[in-house]
Parts: structure tokens; C-alpha cells; sequence
């Protein structure tokens, strides 16, 4: 009988991941045994994606907010530092600007308007348009904002995220003054020592503050690139993709996971004699529509995968096909001339017209999506995600 499913993600269970702990045995221990309390069949082209979080647990790749304070100031001195383009999350940033702000004596904090670069608002459009206030010119103090804007909490969080870093600060002793910009040189007027927190603009922001006379510009990936008196570190991303942990700690994103997926590959191959991609995953790349959240704040959605993972889809449209190429023809006969124009589609479908509408993304951001979503971030106790039939097509 023909194949009726086609795509399936699973979460599977594993046991908690500690510091030490051996992730590739895990991982392809727990993958064994879902398949044989499950009865599943492994398939070479089955994938198996493992959130970044268990491989960082692993890695015991943590730092604490003193380890962030003496990088900081080693970089930094007594010098004002200019905290720039943060995201307003108490998860993500929270512990970073405590490190930050132990290890500085001043701090101007600049919040782009009207929200932050993954989407949480502190401000809604339809406000800025009736206080006519230009978020790509206007430059505005707290006392500005507040006047304009009044006390605004997050939808989510329920927090006032400029009241919250505030706070943060005042725990230190370090003064402190927020503006609100989307510019980066405007941060050039209060000072030339600049720590620029964006995620996937920070490159550009850094040419901006270069080319405009900053004369200390890091960026959150420059910070613990290398360990701390013995914290964590990572030599890419540095505090980009970390997480509060502790009250005074973060994990910091895993780092050298390359080794760990090819490990998982190899293994699954010698017990299986399929071969299986693997994949370390974080966020899924995808927006909320209602709370216009842009889902991406760690650096990449995959920091490592294997071979068979790269790349984007090489699909065709299949409604596409069935009112155009194919409007005439029904049942049996549609069926067997899409399967047939399937099989013997070009290897690059890019500017077709069978393909318009198919998704351009890659290859590791649409799985790590899938996988990101069936996971969840709460206590479904499934890191390890399972998918079967993904790169199946309407001919199997």
C-alpha cells in the first residue's frame, strides 16, 4: 500500500543533561529506544535535530555575571559605555546587563523605538502616528518618552522594560541614563566607548559607529570569546544566544558542536546502517502575528548539521502545476503527469514559475522551525526532535 503520511516530527523524552555528560550517547541512545518502544523503522534522509540548550548543558558552558563585568571592564575601563540596541527580554539580556553594569561606572542605555529588533514593542505604531513622533528621526529622552508615551508593560511579560534595565543598574551603583534612537550614531553624543547589543544587525551598526568616530566599539560577540578565570565561553557568538540560568549566570550558546553532530551521524550509522542528518537547533526563525515577535534571537537558528542538511528546497508547487500545466487532466492522469514532472524537475528550480511561492529559506531554518515548535520552550521534556519523511515529495 502507497505512503498516506508524509512529514512527521517527534519529541522524544531523554533524561536531564548535566555538565559532563556524554551528549552523543544520549542522543542516539534515546533515538534507539523510541524506535523500538515506538516501532519505528529509521530511514537513511531521517532527521534528528537536538535543541542547542542540552549540548550547552553538556559542554557546561556557563558564565556568571562576574566573569561578564571583568570582560567588560577590561575592555571598556571607567570609560561611559553606550549600551545600544538591546532586545527587551529578561531571559536573554537581563543577567548580560547586570554583568555590564558591574563592570562600568556608567552606562547610557539607547532602546530602538518603537520596538526592539526581534519585535517586543514599547510602543504601538498606531501611538507614534497620533503623537506624531518620527521613529527614524526623533530622538527622545526618558523623560520625552514618558511624557509622549506615558508607562507601557510588555504584553507578555507584564514588565516595563525601561523601568526594569533602570533597575538593573541601580543594584550596581551605576548611574545610568536611557534614550531612545534608532540611529547608532546618536549614541556618538554621550559617548565613543560603545557595546552594540543587536543581534542580526550588529555588523552594520558596528560600521556606523566606525565610520562615525566611535573609539571602543564591541559587540556582544566579542564579549567572553574566550574563557573568564574558567566560565564558559564562545570564540563565534560570544554572549549572542545566551540564556539567565542562574541569578547571577547564563549559559552561553553552545560552542565546537560540529564535532558533536558528525559524532551522532557516525554512530547512528553503525547502529542502524542509515544515514541520518543531524542537527543542533535553536530558535525557530518565524514571527507570532499577534504579538509581532520575530521568534530569532540567537545568532543562527543551527549552529552545526550535517552535509545532507545544507542548502535550500528544490520543490514545485503542486497546485501550481494542477491549474496550469496540468488544468485539463483529473484524477489517475493529474496524479501520474505531476509525479512524472516531479521526478524529472532541474536540479535548480530558482526563477521558475512551478516553483513561485515554494519557501527560499534554507534548509536548516525551516527544520530548526519545525523542530523549535514541537520542542516548545516549557516542560515538554522533549529536546530531541525526531523527523521522518521531510525530504519526501507527492512521488513516494
Amino acid at each position: 500500500m502507497e505512503r498516506v503520511v508524509g512529514t512527521v516530527a517527534r519529541g522524544l523524552r531523554c533524561p536531564i543533561i548535566n555538565e559532563g555528560d556524554n551528549i552523543e550517547e544520549i542522543v542516539v541512545e534515546s533515538v534507539l529506544k523510541a524506535s523500538e518502544v515506538e516501532n519505528l523503522q529509521i530511514n537513511d534522509k531521517d532527521i534528528v535535530a537536538i535543541t542547542e540548550s542540552i549540548v550547552a548543558r553538556a559542554q557546561g558552558n556557563y558564565a556568571t555575571i562576574d566573569h561578564i563585568a571583568k570582560d567588560i571592564h577590561t575592555k571598556f575601563g571607567d570609560d561611559t559605555i553606550g549600551v545600544i540596541f538591546p532586545i527587551l527580554s529578561r531571559n536573554r539580556f537581563g543577567n548580560c546587563l547586570r554583568g555590564i553594569a558591574k563592570g562600568a561606572k556608567k552606562m547610557v542605555i539607547m532602546l530602538s523605538y518603537p520596538s526592539d529588533e526581534v519585535g517586543n514593542h514599547l510602543v504601538d505604531l498606531d501611538t507614534l502616528d497620533e503623537k506624531g513622533i518620527n521613529p527614524w528621526t526623533d530622538v527622545l529622552t526618558e523623560a520625552e518618552f514618558r511624557r509622549h508615551f506615558g508607562y507601557n508593560k510588555h504584553a507578555f511579560t507584564g514588565i516595563d522594560y525601561i523601568e526594569y534595565y533602570k533597575s538593573i543598574a541601580a543594584e550596581f551603583g551605576t548611574e545610568c541614563e536611557v534614550i531612545f534612537s534608532n540611529n547608532a550614531q546618536t549614541i556618538l553624543d554621550y559617548t565613543k566607548s560603545v557595546l552594540a547589543c543587536d543581534v542580526h544587525s550588529r555588523h552594520r551598526t558596528k560600521k556606523i559607529l566606525k565610520a562615525n568616530g566611535a573609539e571602543k566599539t564591541y559587540l556582544l560577540d566579542d564579549i567572553l570569546t574566550e574563557p573568564i578565570e574558567g566560565s564558559g565561553y564562545n570564540r563565534e557568538y560570544g554572549l549572542l544566544g545566551s540564556n539567565t540560568a542562574t541569578n547571577d549566570g547564563m549559559k552561553l550558546f553552545p560552542r565546537d558542536c560540529q564535532p558533536v553532530v558528525d559524532q551522532i551521524q557516525e554512530m547512528l550509522k553503525e547502529k542502524t546502517g542509515k544515514t541520518v542528518e543531524v542537527m543542533v537547533y535553536g530558535d525557530g526563525a518565524f514571527k507570532d502575528p499577534v504579538g509581532k515577535i520575530w521568534e530569532l534571537a540567537d545568532p543562527v537558528v543551527s549552529p552545526a548539521y550535517t552535509p545532507g542538511l545544507a542548502g535550500t528546497p528544490n520543490e514545485v508547487k503542486l497546485k501550481y502545476l494542477a491549474d496550469n500545466n496540468f488544468s485539463n487532466l483529473r484524477g489517475e492522469e493529474l496524479k501520474e503527469a505531476i509525479s512524472n514532472f516531479i521526478d524529472s524537475k532541474e536540479e535548480d528550480l530558482v526563477g521558475s514559475l512551478e516553483s513561485q511561492g515554494t519557501t527560499p529559506r534554507k534548509l536548516t531554518d525551516l527544520i530548526g522551525s519545525l523542530a523549535d515548535l514541537t520542542s516548545g520552550s516549557g516542560d515538554k521534556g522533549t529536546p530531541i526532535v525526531f523527523i521522518q519523511g521531510y525530504f519526501d515529495n507527492f512521488t513516494k
